[in-house]
């Protein structure tokens, strides 16, 4: 059960000379550390419990999130500062200064760590694809490239990233390979050579391929086909990452549920980038692609000023379910991993409509835990 501390001396230090904010960040730090059970506890014998850190976090700038990851979660992924954008904007310059940051964070605090990505063709640096003159590389150059990054990263981290995402959404929700400047330079072929990069970088570490839609039945065959060509190719693949951006009405529960069930075939599964949008979509699913933005318009941010009730309800109710789903497939899924730690830090106040207020996480924008979280400790029960 979850616990409030309430303390005769809390009004006295919120006086004076402490800041409101100050003291509101503090209480709500100590309702946090007053569970009976954390998170990572209640699942510790089922799998991982993830989230996400950002640069801010990083820079020292939100301690009271820190806070949450280190009594609340076993396992941290970075939200951006490991893409290839941000640790090599420039060939041969390579930035390490918050990822270092964010992998001694999770060995201070013995916990899994996640890298987060290698491969990806929407941060990637422009100069990764083109030549002096600006035109497209050869498929010799781009290889050498992507061999270099890889084994940078990889290497780097060797014994201290357990797992990577290798290749991130390079399958269409049609099921076909997406038109990419890595697919239009090396074709099917970047995927292998990612991999194959990877494991020779560290032998040791678990390899996963990530993307997004993941029950659309049509993305779901795409994926399997690809994977299990790799493998007939002698390719080292570990599983398959099911990035959770999902909504109150998308995905279906019976699609979820039967992707779960191929992608265990094809090895182990991690769920990433959780987060429970309770806004409309302007399009009508779940899908996670960048460049699908949209004007904004009050009509599609209807809770501007807080949560209603009865939708905080059914927010807790689809939750619940999508662990009910997790706890099933519980010995193929390693890792569930919330992409962010509270509402105001989630990416969803600002995509795929910028300036919308959404509540997609487990933390509200106060750091407290919200009803779900002692839902979720009596399911893992």
């Amino acid at each position: 059960m979850l616990k409030t501390i309430h303390s005769a001396i809390f009004p006295l230090l919120c006086g004076g000379i402490v800041s409101f904010y100050s003291c509101t960040t503090t209480k709500a730090v100590a309702d946090n550390d007053s569970q009976d059970i954390s998170l990572k506890e209640a699942f510790k014998d089922k799998f991982y419990m993830g989230t996400t850190l950002n640069a801010w976090q990083l820079m020292g700038r939100r301690p009271e999130e820190l806070n949450i990851a280190k009594t609340q979660f076993n396992s941290i992924v970075a939200e951006n500062i490991m893409k290839s954008g941000r640790v090599q904007p420039k060939e041969g310059e390579f930035d390490f200064t918050l990822a270092d940051k964010f992998v001694e964070f999770g060995e201070q605090n013995d916990m899994h760590i996640h890298g987060h990505t290698l491969i990806w063709h929407s941060q990637a640096p422009r100069w990764f694809f083109t030549d002096n003159a600006g035109d497209l590389v050869s498929k010799e150059v781009l290889t050498e490239r992507m061999k270099t990054h890889i084994f940078t990263v990889v290497g780097r981290y060797k014994g201290r990233v357990a797992s990577w995402d290798v290749v991130n959404e390079a399958i269409e929700d049609d099921g076909s390979y997406r038109q990419s400047n890595f697919y239009k330079i090396l074709g099917e072929d970047f995927i292998k050579l990612a991999f194959k990069f990877a494991h020779q970088a560290d032998p040791e570490a678990k390899l996963y391929y990530n993307d997004y839609s993941m029950a659309n039945p049509r993305k779901r065959n795409g994926v399997v086909k690809m994977v299990e060509e790799l493998r007939r190719e002698g390719i080292h693949i570990d599983g398959i990452g099911m990035q959770g951006h999902v909504g109150l009405n998308n995905p279906d529960l019976e699609e979820f549920d039967k992707s779960l069930e191929a992608y265990g075939k094809l090895g182990k599964i991690m769920i990433t980038e959780l987060e429970l949008s309770v806004l409309p979509s302007p399009w009508g699913d779940a899908g996670a692609e960048l460049s699908d933005t949209y004007t904004y318009d009050d009509k599609m941010n209807p809770f501007p000023n807080g949560l209603p009730d009865d939708v905080q309800q059914q927010f807790t109710h689809r939750f619940i379910d999508f662990f009910k789903l997790f706890l099933k497939h519980k010995d193929n899924i390693t890792r569930v991993n919330l992409w962010g730690i509270n509402d105001g830090n989630s990416w969803k106040n600002n995509w795929p409509v910028r300036g919308r207020t959404d509540y997609p996480l487990l933390f509200d924008r106060e750091n407290n835990a919200k009803p779900v979280v002692e839902k979720l400790i009596e399911l893992a029960k």
